[in-house]
């Protein structure tokens, strides 16, 4: 995936175009930067992972999405060594998780808290931020903690469509959430004023952690549906994935303060309400064109 640039412009090197990547690698592209990203096998605009060491030759920033598996880092375990001598390289961000904090009884939580991780992941999560750390002596090192991830196709809306979403009552359970176009605008914001070196740890997360069962209730008032019934954690435990019961294990609010503050940013989406709305907009407006387009002129 190219933005326009030059050679000895700014190139950004993303190692795993997903949702994420892909959408701060178009926000990159519209600022300026020459984008290249990795996907595993290669293709649609993306490198194979196996072959990027000639991109980290000219990438003067580098992002990192993968998550690391049972192996550690995938990113640092195949180029570790070519990411210490990049000549251009100066700028790092890796895309962590809020989930290193554990569990905090639904307590606040910001970015100067000790991690102490429970789940197996969010210990991997902490290893990598710490192996990342390592190169702050040469260049610039943020790591961004994730909220929960939504936005365009991936949201509470789709769930609803789909006949899956569960309306799940744990008295005091909250979590906190972040739109994807909002985590885009903050990998941007840090690297347009990092430092020449050092670590700088950042919380991606909104303004309003919430119960899921409210946000399932808005999103079913902004499509005009009934919201599911409401189902107590207990009865839905026993049916949930190891995963999912870890996620409802652990309970803590996120502050962003110390982020929106050092990145001069305030969020576009400050809560789920914003954020849904907004989603189910360019629905309904990408909708509306397609089908002008079958349509055709009149």
């Amino acid at each position: 995936m190219m933005g326009n640039g030059m050679t000895g412009e700014t190139v950004l090197l993303i190692f795993g175009l997903g949702y994420c990547g892909r959408a701060v690698a178009r926000a990159a592209a519209a600022a300026g930067f020459r984008v290249l990203g990795t996907t595993r096998a290669g293709g649609e605009g993306s490198l194979p992972f196996a072959e990027a060491a000639p991109a980290l030759a000219t990438a003067t920033h580098l992002l990192i999405t993968a998550a690391p598996d049972e192996g550690g880092d995938p990113v640092l375990a195949r180029y570790g060594a070519e990411i210490a001598a990049a000549p251009r390289l100066r700028w790092i961000g890796y895309l962590s998780s809020t989930g290193v904090y554990g569990d905090h009884a639904g307590a606040f939580v910001d970015e100067a808290t000790p991690p102490r991780p429970a789940a197996p992941r969010a210990r991997r999560r902490v290893a990598a931020e710490r192996a990342w750390q390592d190169f702050a002596g040469r260049s610039a090192v943020d790591l961004f903690r994730l909220a929960g991830i939504y936005g365009p196709g991936r949201s509470v809306l789709d769930d609803l469509r789909a006949g899956r979403a569960r309306r799940i009552i744990k008295p005091g359970q909250v979590f906190s959430r972040i739109h994807r176009d909002d985590i885009a605008r903050a990998v941007l914001a840090a690297m347009a004023n990092a430092p020449a070196r050092g670590a700088r740890v950042f919380n991606l997360a909104d303004d309003e952690p919430a119960a899921s069962a409210e946000v399932i209730a808005e999103a079913a008032r902004l499509l005009g549906l009934a919201p599911p019934p409401e189902i107590p954690f207990a009865a839905a435990a026993p049916g949930m994935s190891p995963m999912a019961r870890s996620f409802w294990a652990e309970n803590r609010r996120v502050r962003n303060d110390i982020t929106k503050e050092a990145l001069g940013l305030a969020w576009r989406y400050p809560s789920y309400r914003e954020g849904l709305a907004a989603i189910l907009a360019e629905e309904t407006s990408e909708s509306f064109a397609e089908q002008g387009e079958v349509a055709g002129p009149r």
